[in-house]
């Protein structure tokens, strides 16, 4: 019998009394795990061995699973600071007596009374006397996974998964065991045939491919995944967003990411004691202030916030230091472009009508949540011309999201100290249901553009990308999208629906 040299390998080095698997088998035989496999399931079609396949769960545990086993569960750390404090003892001091910080008091509280712990109610934290951490069966499975041992509960491995505190895998395990007809088959003796996979101009020109054998393809064998690049879900979403913006007419602004105080809140009439533009919610750079900015403008700009603009104004009368009009952050919004822009600063042509928008980073010291990050895309816009109103505005919005195939659009009165009037935007999840924001819009004040020396009405608005984009994949997280928890398997499967 003639057959292709890793077939006769691996009948010589299988046994027909113990099942050998395959990684065995490729390292006896000095073939790749892959080269085995094929080889298998062709003898196995020729009845020459048969091929036994299980499948195997193993977890290993996360960073996050590997912290707390040495550091202990959350909830088993505010038990046991709660015990320790007497049995009942108010919140803060249990959550300052057992060390636990950001994201780890709320999953503390959410697994306390679950566990049996005790009882968190108007700000007190009871330890129950019947608990016991010792025993705590997630704390064991940590502990005996890290040891190497298996955890055979697939409820637990559930939910320490659910968890993040380890990662479950499934591998195929295949092993091979020759059977009667291999036996005879090598006891008549197996003779290598030379077989090659592919075929080359040498041998069409040598004319040794009528004496060769060609290897047969398996189709279904297994074979490693390979994952090719393609365009992040977020940067498709951006140049549909510019194409669509560009296709209405709008032209395209660019800026720094690190700016004046003075571009990216000031010229928005935003009070300098504003909460949004104290250290909480801002990221401002330690580097020297802004020097270029025209000195007619500040000036304006400061009287606009002290005295307010026309008869009827009447302006902030609270502090305002040029020192810090000029110090630089990371911009919170990139309405910084738009004041830019419509100050003529930017070389924008401002002869109305006039539209230009932006699809560019901003920074925010927020709280990470399913709907907020650190840094975020903001697709920014506005219009200039005469005589505009809230029908417009809206109008440009209905056919703004009609290009990516989302029809019903929500509207909510909201307060802006730079637009009157002003509104919200609210789209339907279609996964969840859920209306979520998805942008910030107005008629921006006298008091914006009067100190610009604009003339005309002027409407704007600040819209989410990452929601836009969370909208048309149907991602429920924003950090589904982009960052360091992004979904990888989501990103290489997501269908965008425009």
């Amino acid at each position: 019998m003639r057959l292709p040299q890793a077939q006769v390998a691996l009948l010589e080095a299988a046994s027909a009394t113990d099942a050998k698997p395959i990684e065995q088998l490729a390292e006896e035989t000095d073939l790749k795990p892959e080269a085995v496999t094929r080889a298998a399931f062709d003898l196995r079609d020729e009845g020459l061995v048969a091929v036994d396949e299980r499948v195997e769960e193993s977890a290993t545990l996360t960073d996050e699973g590997e912290t707390y086993r040495e550091a202990g569960l959350p909830e088993v750390r505010l038990f046991r600071a709660a015990r320790d404090a007497g049995g009942e003892v108010g919140m803060g001091e249990a959550i300052g007596a057992s060390g636990l910080e950001g994201p780890e008091v709320d999953i503390a509280l959410a697994n306390y009374a679950r566990k049996g712990y005790g009882v968190v109610d108007s700000g007190e934290v009871s330890a129950s006397e019947d608990a016991d951490p010792d025993a705590d069966e997630e704390a064991a499975a940590l502990d005996a996974l890290a040891a190497g041992e298996a955890v055979d509960d697939a409820d637990l491995l559930d939910r320490l998964e659910s968890r993040g505190l380890v990662e479950l895998d499934e591998t195929t395990v295949r092993s091979v065991t020759l059977t009667d007809e291999g036996v005879t088959a090598l006891m008549e003796g197996v003779e290598a045939a030379e077989t090659v996979d592919r075929l080359t101009p040498e041998l069409l020109t040598s004319g040794e491919w009528e004496d060769v054998e060609f290897t047969e393809y398996n189709v279904e064998a297994d074979a490693p995944a390979v994952e090719g690049g393609r365009e992040h879900v977020l940067r498709s979403a951006a140049e549909r967003v510019k194409d669509v913006l560009v296709g209405m007419g709008f032209q395209e602004m660019d800026g720094p990411h690190a700016d004046a105080d003075f571009w990216i809140n000031d010229c928005l009439f935003m009070p300098q004691d504003h909460p949004a533009r104290t250290h909480w919610d801002r990221f401002a750079l330690d580097v020297p202030p802004v020097a270029d900015i025209p000195e007619g403008l500040v000036d304006r700009v400061e009287h606009a916030h002290r005295e307010g603009v026309g008869e009827d104004g009447d302006g902030y009368h609270s502090p305002w230091s040029e020192d810090f009009a000029r110090a630089i952050a990371l911009r919170g919004h990139t309405t910084s472009l738009s004041m830019r822009y419509l100050s003529g600063y930017a070389d924008a042509d401002l002869e109305p009508p006039q539209r230009y928008f932006s699809v560019q980073k901003a920074y925010r010291n927020d709280t990470l949540d399913a709907t907020h990050l650190l840094e975020f895309y903001q697709i920014e816009g506005w219009v200039m011309a005469e005589d505009l109103s809230v029908r417009d505005l809206m109008g440009t919005f209905e056919e703004f999201y009609r290009q990516f195939g989302i029809e019903e659009i929500r509207f909510k009165p909201h307060y802006n100290p730079y637009t009157e009037p002003s509104f919200e935007l609210f789209g339907e999840h279609p996964e969840t249901g859920e209306e979520i924001e998805i942008g910030n819009s107005g008629m921006f004040r006298d008091e914006v553009l009067e100190p610009l020396g604009i003339e005309c009405d002027v409407m704007a608005w600040g819209l989410a990308l990452e929601r836009l984009a969370m909208l048309t994949t149907g991602a429920e997280d924003i950090r589904d999208l982009h960052g360091t928890l992004a979904d990888l398997e989501f990103l290489r499967n997501a269908e965008v629906t425009y």
